[in-house]
């Protein structure tokens, strides 16, 4: 029985090969054998054709259009799968604006309600083992994109444990196979953008990832107390060491060029999302670069932001919701946003919460002042409980948050999204 893990080449060399076995067993396609073709043997091209066409044509609709898992094959499945598809086809444009651990968690949850994803990534990195290949390579760092790329594909386990596998000895160590793949890819095609798209059209990627920018860019921060800190990865260490907050953070190039195709997504966009992630170091350093804030402040998508649940030590300390919004308004006063959504939980278990505050870390909690400030804004505000604990580690409740997100899509009436989805109806089938 055919596989639905081949590639749909072969699925169609074989629809090939069993057609002109249909074809020899009815008219002797080759003439020149037809003189040798018994009637036996005409039968049993027949039956060998049509069991190969059918194979063949049911595989590559299960691979088209059911999870690789799946095991077996059936009409429900294929009807319940072709639905599916429709959704996420029919379903908004979002673009998610970040990095880091949240952007990915995030994209999880996204590719089950929608297909039109971008993820809008920062290209500014400068440590682990993406800091290791900047500098060795001279080329822009691939941590952030592996993840987000790994998150919207639909591929084996094995697969995914391969591309995160960290290698433990030797020079190699402490890097990621993900990372070698996509440095690999940007030295064939000699264009780190390129090596993106080459890398999501091999792991079949729901949406498209991309940087936002292709030039090479560095992060500086400015302190409190006047300091001023080259390097994303050194910025919190440094805060945390002097014992002076962030005061404002800024790039170098400062007019660096955003990637073309970033800029028409967040155009196209019927909800364009910042967060999850770092505030200063994963956020805002994508809202420095020329023209990005400036098209999330024209376009006629909803604008959201999702603060972390927890602080970060050296970079959030002490951080309430609306000192999230501030730190953004700081850098840039004319952005604009529509709704914040944030995590209103207020406790967790002994053990997590031990394990953060040995840290430095709290739960982010919301204030009535919260409220208050960001109603004075314009700002709505949707609370809920979005803690979602795996192996000790608190994210957002990835598949909730991402049904927050489309119904701000679906409540801003002047977006595209809404012209297409009139009915309320739809929307609650998608979700």
């Amino acid at each position: 029985m055919l596989k639905t893990g081949w590639r749909i080449k072969e699925y169609i060399l074989v629809v090939f090969l069993g057609m002109v076995m249909i074809l020899s067993a009815f008219s002797g396609v080759f003439v020149t054998l037809n003189e040798y073709l018994t009637l036996p043997i005409k039968g049993l091209l027949l039956l060998v054709g049509i069991l190969l066409t059918i194979a063949s044509l049911r595989g590559m609709l299960t691979f088209f259009l059911t999870n690789t898992k799946l095991r077996t094959f059936s009409m429900k499945d294929l009807r319940s799968q072709i639905l599916k598809q429709k959704h996420l086809i029919r379903g908004p444009k979002v673009v998610v604006v970040g990095g880091g651990t949240g952007l990915s968690v995030l994209l999880r949850g996204l590719k089950k309600l929608t297909s039109n994803i971008t993820a809008i990534v920062t290209v500014a990195d400068d440590g682990g083992g993406s800091g290791i290949l900047r500098e060795d390579l001279g080329m822009l760092p691939p941590g952030d994109i592996r993840s987000c790329i790994l998150a919207l594909s639909d591929m084996e386990p094995t697969m995914e444990k391969l591309l995160n596998y960290r290698f433990e000895e030797g020079n190699l160590k402490g890097q990621s196979f993900g990372n070698l793949f996509i440095a690999s890819m940007n030295a064939i095609t000699g264009n780190f953008g390129k090596a993106v798209k080459e890398m999501s059209s091999i792991l079949a990627v729901t949406g498209q990832v991309l940087p936002v920018s292709l030039e090479n860019i560095t992060l500086y921060g400015k302190l409190e107390n006047g300091m001023v800190i080259k390097g994303e990865s050194d910025i919190p260490l440094k805060s945390l060491e002097h014992q002076s907050p962030i005061q404002r953070v800024f790039i170098k190039p400062k007019y660096s060029k955003p990637l073309r195709e970033a800029l028409r997504a967040i155009e196209e966009a019927d909800v364009v999302v910042l967060g999850p992630g770092s505030l200063y170091t994963s956020i805002i350093p994508n809202l420095l670069v020329e023209r990005v804030s400036k098209e999330i402040k024209n376009t006629r998508a909803a604008k959201v932001y999702i603060p972390n649940i927890m602080t970060q030590p050296g970079e959030t300390d002490g951080y309430s919701v609306f000192d999230h919004v501030q730190g953004l308004f700081n850098h840039h006063p004319n952005l604009q946003l529509d709704w914040v959504i944030a995590n209103n939980s207020d406790s967790l278990p002994v053990k997590v919460k031990e394990k953060y505050e040995m840290e430095g870390a709290e739960l982010i909690s919301i204030t009535e002042d919260d409220r208050k400030k960001l109603e004075a804004l314009n700002i709505k505000i949707i609370e809920q409980d979005l803690v979602d604990i795996r192996k000790d580690y608190v994210r957002h409740n990835n598949l909730e948050l991402s049904r927050l997100i489309l119904s701000c899509a679906y409540e801003n009436k002047g977006a595209r999204w809404f012209n297409r989805w009139r009915s309320k109806k739809r929307l609650q089938k998608l979700l």
